[in-house]
């Protein structure tokens, strides 16, 4: 069959760094640095970038590229019934963020109408947690619709999914050509008023000031690398589902180095931004920087409305401009989250690409009604730390594992790559992928589960933020397993009679066809 593809590099690279410029660009680079040497984080953090992050991208752009699929159908035809479980998993961790990335999207687009009037008030922590979340249930428990949180929500999954009703080139290509740039040009507008404040060289100062001891700390770097590997949307089953749109001639290494080095020059810019912004509200409260910095859900939907309370002058314009940036970042990403699993029942089951957004996509949306009831800021919580540690992680160590030691698949790929890019891969790159990525992932991977099986947690239950027994495991362990189980679930069943074969572009450039066997 036909498969779709991109109609230009550029709708390309726009759509990986898309994919990879999120909420946590903005909201968790910032204070990650910060908090881990400020300027001489950058040492880590660079090291990490060529050895770990582009690396992996090259790996998943490769593998999409040369085995024309999504990532099921990838490792499908990489290595049989033995590796197609691997690319189910990822698929199923991108299919459980999705159903709750969204409300976030639906928050950021709410806090994006607030700002006019400052609907939040002057006490915003109040205001997000008791009126706009309605938080009055214990973890566990659901409460009722809040419908305001609900109906924005409805309008980011119909914006999603008429995106990819549309298609690649037409849909996911088009709007990340409108998303991008006019993401970009609105952070360089923040962050060009951001410096002008009052303060703004004292939240800089923060940010930017070297402390090299902390970068002789090992959990420095593993912080580093951790950043780097959530950053760039690898291990999602994205970059490959991603990559096998592009044409039979196409610059893998290069597209990877620009994906990469784009991202990162996002996150500096963002990081500029917030820290010269929270650098006036030191400046505005008369106390340290540390103490309005913080990252995540409190920076954006806390801290930043009480910072726009305090701007001088179109306050009301810059909170637009703030929380519009957050919502097509979401946007962006979400997209590229729901076109794994898209792709992926597009193939297993032979459908067409609109009944697979249907079920898919709206399966997902029913789903992240969840979170938009009065307890739905706890299953978020839980079902993204568990799913974020124990699924992304977890899929990222074993991928490399098996692509490189298990099925000896690198100097394949290796040679694929090398055939149709620029910049050739040398020793540093299987290096990269069979040494330091699998020994930095497995110490992370180690340090988590050292933590939560032995409930290491200072909290009174010892578990993550104090949750219950239960509800951890229920809420959070059983989800980062159930995205496996499905996995090994969906691996059993055959695939549809027109996705068994390679294409054109398979294996080389220059392969013929040939078929799989379903019995591998």
């Amino acid at each position: 069959m036909e498969r779709s593809s991109w109609g230009t590099r550029a709708g390309f690279i726009m759509a990986a760094v898309g994919s990879a410029v999120g909420l946590g660009n903005i909201w968790r680079f910032p204070y990650v640095a910060y908090e881990n040497g400020g300027g001489a984080f950058f040492i880590p953090y660079l090291f990490a970038l060529l050895t770990a992050g582009i690396p992996i991208l090259i790996l998943e752009f490769t593998i999409g590229h040369r085995y024309r699929g999504s990532a099921p159908l990838s490792f499908f035809r990489m290595s049989g019934k033995k590796a197609e479980w691997l690319g189910w998993w990822a698929m199923f961790v991108s299919f459980v963020i999705s159903v709750y990335y969204a409300v976030i999207i639906a928050w950021a687009m709410r806090y994006t109408l607030f700002s006019f009037n400052q609907a939040w008030g002057e006490d915003t922590e109040a205001f997000l947690f008791n009126d706009f979340l309605q938080l009055t249930v214990s973890p566990g428990e659901t409460g009722g619709i809040v419908w305001g949180i609900f109906i924005p929500l409805v309008i980011v999954w119909a914006i999603t999914l008429g995106i990819l009703l549309a298609g690649v080139k037409r849909g996911i290509e088009m709007a990340n050509r409108i998303f991008i740039p006019t993401l970009v040009v609105i952070f360089i507008i923040i962050v060009i008023r951001a410096v002008t404040l009052d303060g703004a060289m004292l939240g800089l100062d923060a940010f930017f000031r070297p402390n090299f001891d902390a970068i002789m700390d090992p959990t420095v770097w593993v912080a580093a690398y951790g950043h780097i590997f959530f950053s760039l949307s690898v291990a999602f089953a994205i970059m490959i589902t991603y990559s096998s749109y592009l044409p039979k001639k196409s610059d893998i290494t290069n597209n990877a180095f620009i994906t990469g080095f784009a991202n990162s020059s996002f996150e500096l810019l963002a990081g500029i931004g917030v820290f010269a912004i929270l650098g006036f509200m030191a400046t505005q409260s008369n106390v340290a920087v540390a103490d309005v910095a913080s990252a995540g859900v409190g920076l954006a939907f806390v801290v930043f409305p009480a910072i726009i309370n305090e701007f001088p002058g179109m306050n009301g314009l810059f909170g637009f401009l703030f929380f519009l940036s957050l919502t097509l970042a979401g946007l962006t990403s979400l997209m590229s989250i729901t076109e794994t699993y898209v792709a992926g029942f597009t193939e297993k089951f032979g459908i067409s690409r609109r009944k697979a957004v249907a079920f898919g996509g709206g399966l997902a949306a029913l789903i992240s009604v969840l979170f938009a009831t009065q307890g739905g800021l706890f299953f978020l919580d839980i079902a993204d730390y568990y799913i974020n540690q124990f699924g992304v992680a977890a899929v990222g160590l074993v991928e490399v594992i098996m692509v490189v030691w298990i099925l000896r698949k690198a100097d394949d790929l290796k040679s694929h790559a090398n055939a149709i890019s620029d910049i050739p891969l040398g020793g540093w790159w299987k290096f990269s992928l069979g040494i330091i990525t699998p020994v930095v992932l497995g110490y992370m991977m180690f340090g988590l589960l050292r933590l939560n099986i032995f409930q290491q947690f200072d909290t009174e239950t010892g578990n993550y933020e104090g949750y219950s027994n239960m509800f951890t495991l229920t809420g959070g362990v059983a989800v980062a397993a159930g995205a496996l189980l499905f996995g090994i679930l969906f691996s059993l069943g055959k695939w549809h009679k027109n996705y068994r074969f390679y294409d054109e572009h398979s294996e080389h450039p220059e392969a013929p066809a040939r078929p799989i066997k379903e019995k591998e």
